[in-house]
C-alpha cells in the first residue's frame, strides 16, 4: 500500500520553512546610487554595536554596489526597536545609542525615548533621576504618595479625589506617565 500523501521532496511547492524573527535592533541600509538606478542593493546591519562598526558594514555594502563609486546611503527599514522610530538619515551614532538603550531597557526604554522624540539623553536622564515606579494608575501613585507623606484624617479620607490630583500633577508638568498596558503605568517626575 502506498502513502497517498506525497513526500516533501516530491511536492511541486516545497513546504514553507519559517524564517527566524529577530528581536535584536537592526537597520536595513540601502545604497542610494543603486536605488536611484533601479537596483535594490543594501544590507541588514546589527544596530546594537559601535557606530564605527555599523559604518564598516555599510562601507563594505557600498563597495559591493552594482554602481561604481557608490557612497550615499539611507536607512530604508528597521526592526527590533520596539516601536521607536528610526529616521531615514539618522546618524549611526544615534542608531547605535538607541539600539543599546532599547536592548538595556526594553519596551519601556523604547516608549520613553519615543516620548522624548528620540532624544536619548533626555530618556536616560528621566530613567536615572525621575523614575517613580510602575503603578496601576497615576491616581494610585498620587494616593500612595499622599498617604506616605501626609496624615489624612479618617473623616476626610473618602472626600479626596485622587484622579483629580493625578490630572493636576500631569497637566502642571510635575509628572508624566508611560502606559505599557492594562494597569501598568510607569510614572516619572517632570522637569
Amino acid at each position: 500500500m502506498t502513502n497517498p500523501i506525497p513526500k516533501e521532496e516530491n511536492m511541486a511547492f516545497p513546504a514553507h520553512k519559517e524564517q527566524s524573527v529577530t528581536t535584536e535592533p537592526r537597520i536595513y541600509v540601502a545604497c542610494l546610487s543603486a536605488y536611484n538606478n533601479g537596483y535594490l542593493h543594501g544590507a541588514w546591519v546589527d544596530a546594537y554595536q559601535d557606530a564605527w562598526d555599523i559604518w564598516t558594514v555599510v562601507k563594505t555594502m557600498l563597495a559591493a554596489s552594482p554602481m561604481p563609486d557608490a557612497e550615499e546611503w539611507a536607512i530604508h527599514d528597521y526592526e527590533g526597536f520596539m516601536g521607536l522610530r528610526i529616521e531615514e538619515y539618522s546618524s549611526f551614532e544615534t542608531v547605535s545609542r538607541l539600539a543599546a538603550f532599547v536592548v538595556e531597557h526594553g519596551e519601556l526604554g523604547a516608549a520613553l525615548a519615543e516620548h522624548f522624540g528620540g532624544d536619548i539623553d533626555e530618556a536616560e536622564q528621566a530613567l536615572a533621576d525621575g523614575y517613580l515606579g510602575c503603578h496601576r494608575s497615576l491616581a494610585d501613585y498620587m494616593q500612595e504618595l499622599t498617604e506616605e507623606t501626609t496624615t489624612i484624617p479618617e473623616n476626610l479620607r473618602f472626600y479626596i479625589d485622587w484622579q483629580a490630583m493625578a490630572q493636576d500633577a500631569e497637566l502642571s508638568g510635575d509628572l508624566f506617565t508611560i502606559e505599557m498596558g492594562f494597569e501598568s503605568v510607569h510614572v516619572f517626575a517632570g522637569r
